[in-house]
């Protein structure tokens, strides 16, 4: 068992040149825009598409606990393996956001001898994506403010702007602010905010668009407030949805990189999992299928939220279906589920994981209603027993679910050949695939149909603001969107402390957004942070810069 820590197992790992990695998988020389030595974009107008695409997997997981389950280091693990299989594979996976980089969760690239590299540029600044989203993001805010100021000419009512600010960190400080201060010349003062970047609605734009045009037509669709009659007002009105596209314009390109074995790659986009859909690029995904035989992608948090939305928003706007759903799993984070505290992670407790398999079990039924079989990845760690392994695989034995114990974080790609073996079994099977609702459905009953069917809850109930806010989208509209639930990652519920598969709950719609750029309606249920705050040790305490220019400290 290694104890090297991610970082030493990525700057120890050799890597191919850019060019050879493209060359793999048919890239042609005219499509690549190298970034130095192991980067690059490419220029999707130049890769040719084929009529028969690349299968899609997806990998999802069970609820997620502080104890991580290593969904990045499955999917970067899975692909591996399909590669020593002699599978034509590639990755796609989003990007980073350096906030939670810097504040809990260290990076996001994979782990162990199942990584995405050079792991210490894709987790800082990678090539520029996050920043052109930013800037954008911004001068949007920058254009609005200014047309208030130069006469304001479309009657825009300050307190009804809806567009924040943006910056890609934890800031807490700058949730709530007031901007034009300090006299006429500045502008006009009126309530403001800040965002993650992860959390504009550019970067959800910039992962659903299909193509250079459509990004400047869903920039322009973009709601950014209401006039005092209520009116809504677009980026459109302000005409500026040309300048903001030509700041994405080199952004819109998808990133290549490696594993750490040498298969192909695409790191692109990253929005909220919470907030919106929390998957990588359609870009991505589309040029992955027209050069790879299978795709292997992943989506944020749990089947709840992840899954869910990439079946109902990103693959329904694609127009593909995934061929497989990989749910992954670990001892820990059932046990966790069972009750146990993550102190106590460590000692054996197989009382614990009956009581926590109700949280998988939901999940897999849950894959199932949308006509696709889930495959199971039992993600091992070090202090897993026998005793517990058994118990995990007899579960899934007597309920008919297919499951595969995953060691890729310890042996890469070979770790994940029974997993992989399992995927391929599955996607040669004849699938009924469907969407959870229709889109024709109202709002409350696409959104009843999620809480009922996939929360495994009994009831929505709308505050009075939401209820107001579904009649003025129905006039206006906006009611054949899809849902984008915004809804804590931890519980099947709105509620954080809810472990394992609660049942018979009610869940409260506080308010409704109405992303009509992105294409979706946003559900905010509880209290969901659109702008994360530091924790009182953040992960930046541990990291620094060596003499030589390298990283430490990322994980």
């Amino acid at each position: 068992m290694t104890h090297l820590s991610d970082l030493d197992i990525a700057n120890q790992s050799t890597l191919k040149p850019i060019g050879e990695i493209a060359e793999k998988v048919g890239i042609p020389a005219d499509a690549l825009e190298p970034y130095g030595h192991y980067k690059a974009k490419i220029d999707i107008n130049q890769v040719q598409q084929k009529n028969g695409k690349g299968k899609v997997v997806l990998v999802t997981a069970m609820s997620p606990t502080p104890a991580g389950e290593g969904k990045s280091t499955v999917t970067v693990g899975l692909a591996d393996a399909f590669n020593q299989l002699k599978q034509n594979v590639m990755v796609a996976l989003r990007e980073p956001a350096l906030g939670p980089t810097f504040g809990i969760k260290g990076g996001a690239t994979g782990g162990g001898y199942a990584q995405v590299l050079p792991m210490e540029d894709i987790n800082l600044h990678f090539n520029g994506d996050f920043h052109a989203i930013t800037t954008a993001n911004n001068a949007l805010s920058a254009f609005i403010d200014n047309h208030i100021h130069q006469g304001n000419e479309l009657e825009i009512d300050q307190r009804r702007i809806e567009w924040k600010r943006v910056l890609d960190m934890n800031d807490r400080a700058l949730r709530n602010v007031i901007v034009g201060l300090g006299g006429p010349t500045q502008g006009v003062p009126r309530e403001d905010g800040f965002n993650i970047t992860v959390a504009s609605e550019i970067m959800a734009i910039l992962c659903l668009a299909t193509d250079i045009n459509d990004l400047k037509a869903k920039i322009s669709n973009i709601t950014i407030g209401y006039t005092r009659v209520r009116k809504p007002v677009t980026v459109a009105d302000l005409k500026v949805e040309g300048a903001i596209a030509m700041i994405l314009k080199d952004a819109i390109k998808p990133n290549l990189v490696q594993t750490i074995e040498g298969t192909p790659a695409l790191v692109h986009g990253g929005p909220f999992a919470n907030i919106a859909h929390g998957c990588n690029s359609i870009l991505a995904t589309e040029t992955a299928r027209d050069l790879a035989d299978i795709v292997v992608t992943e989506a944020g948090f749990g089947s709840d939220l992840g899954a869910e939305k990439f079946i109902n928003i990103k693959a329904r706007e694609a127009g593909f279906e995934p061929s497989a759903v990989v749910v992954v799993a670990t001892i820990r984070a059932i046990k966790m589920h069972g009750g146990v505290g993550k102190d106590n992670l460590k000692e054996e407790n197989v009382e614990a994981l009956k009581s926590g398999i109700v949280n998988l079990e939901r999940h897999v039924k849950n894959v199932r209603k949308y006509g696709l079989e889930p495959v199971v990845a039992l993600n091992a760690f070090v202090h897993d027993t026998d005793a517990e392994t058994e118990f995990v695989q007899q579960w899934a034995k007597e309920n008919g679910v297919r499951l595969a114990l995953t060691e890729v974080w310890e042996k890469g790609g070979k770790g994940g050949i029974d997993l992989a073996n399992e995927v391929l079994e599955v996607i040669e099977q004849p699938q009924t695939f469907k969407h959870l609702y229709d889109l024709e459905q109202p709002l409350e009953d696409k959104i009843e149909t999620i809480v009922k069917e996939i929360y495994g809850g009994s009831k929505v109930t709308f505050s009075s603001k939401a209820q107001k806010q579904l009649q003025q989208f129905k006039e206006n509209g906006w009611d054949y969107y899809p849902i984008c639930m915004a809804k804590t990652q931890y519980s099947f519920s709105d509620d954080a402390t809810q472990i394992g598969a609660p049942e018979d709950f009610e869940i409260t719609i506080r308010e409704l957004e109405a992303k009509t750029g992105a294409g979706f309606i946003v559900a905010l249920t509880g209290a969901i942070m659109t702008m994360p705050g530091l924790p009182k040790k953040p992960a930046a305490l541990n990291m620094d810069v060596t003499d030589d220019g390298h990283a430490v400290g990322l994980f």
